[in-house]
């Protein structure tokens, strides 16, 4: 019987790469876009309209599907940079998974693949290597993003005890080609090549290519074990080692690199000039706070049950100024 696969946040980087993945395995596609959205269709995916925040929205999109291996790839949610929990982040990254999960025990899918974020994950020791948990709570993160996503994975984890097959995954930063939906990194990157960006700030953060992560993705659908955590990392970067890479393929000027003091100093400027130019800031304290936060994630358990292999990030990089040049094509590069 033909398998059918529905991703969630279909429009987003990650979402629309995993489909860009899945077009080649001959299953049925369908892709979940919010009510009105601008998106650029694949071939081969039916689209739904709908709202994670309003499970009926969502009904449309599981019709059809009782007696069918049927698997769910939620990765709908609001990646917010502040520093509090927003109430649409809450209602979206929390509330949006419940729904989920409700539809995938009531339509009984044959597993669900959550997609979290490593920033669920405790930060602990900063000379500690982060290897994946059982267990989240918003108390043991910091940032409205990261809470959100702890709450949402440990209801997922609770779904998963209680008899739903489930999986989870952490990617690090996402970077990469095919993004349309503001991708903060790709962000970066784009200011950079147009000389929007005013200056580099000291830190970094673990890199990985959105490609990967969607491979990896499917390889925990496929092969990971019921209940489990996956961490889908890279390895750290220096931002001002990204900038440079950029800089050697694509041209650039070199920015001055600011410590962490002046930075944080500049914020409120930042957000005024952020607000007449109509542009997202991408240095907020909690983005600042990120670049010197403990990225040592270990992907050692993904390589091992998984088969998960990033890449190097001179690739991503290299593909992703040929894709906002309009140089790469759709298809997805090995």
């Amino acid at each position: 019987m033909r398998k059918v696969y529905l991703v969630t946040g279909a429009n987003g980087h990650l979402g629309s790469t995993v489909l860009r993945v899945l077009r080649s395995r001959g299953a049925e596609l369908r892709g979940l876009i919010l009510e009105g959205e601008t998106y650029d269709p694949l071939p081969g995916v039916t689209y739904f309209e709908g709202d994670v925040r309003n499970p009926n929205t969502l009904r449309p999109m599981f019709e059809g599907l009782r007696g069918r291996p049927c698997y769910v790839v939620h990765t709908a949610g609001i990646i917010d940079i502040s520093d509090q929990v927003s109430p649409l982040a809450y209602q979206v990254n929390v509330g949006g998974t419940k729904s989920i999960l409700a539809l995938c025990r009531e339509y009984k899918v044959k597993r669900l693949l959550y997609v979290s974020s490593v920033h669920a994950i405790p930060e602990g020791d900063k000379a500690c290597v982060l290897h994946e948990v059982n267990h989240f709570s918003a108390d043991e993160v910091v940032g409205g993003y990261a809470k959100t996503k702890a709450e949402a994975t440990q209801a997922v984890l609770d779904a998963a005890r209680n008899g739903l097959d489930a999986v989870v995954v952490h990617p690090s930063g996402i970077l990469g080609p095919y993004d349309r939906s503001g991708n903060h990194l790709v962000q970066m990157v784009n200011d950079y090549l147009h000389g929007k960006l005013p200056a580099c700030v000291r830190g970094g953060y673990d890199l990985v290519d959105v490609r990967d992560v969607a491979a990896g993705c499917l390889l925990a659908l496929e092969k990971g074990r019921k209940g489990e955590c996956y961490i889908l990392s890279n390895r750290h970067y220096e931002i001002k080692d990204v900038l440079a890479m950029i800089r050697r393929m694509a041209g650039g000027r070199r920015l001055a690199t600011l410590p962490h003091w002046l930075a944080r100093a500049a914020l409120p400027a930042i957000r005024l000039h952020a607000r007449r130019t109509k542009r997202r800031p991408l240095f907020t304290r909690y983005s600042l706070y990120t670049l010197l936060s403990n990225d040592k994630f270990s992907h050692d358990k993904a390589t091992a049950e998984l088969g998960y292999r990033p890449r190097d990030l001179m690739q991503t990089l290299r593909d992703t100024i040929s894709w906002e040049k309009g140089e790469l094509t759709s298809a997805i590069q090995a």
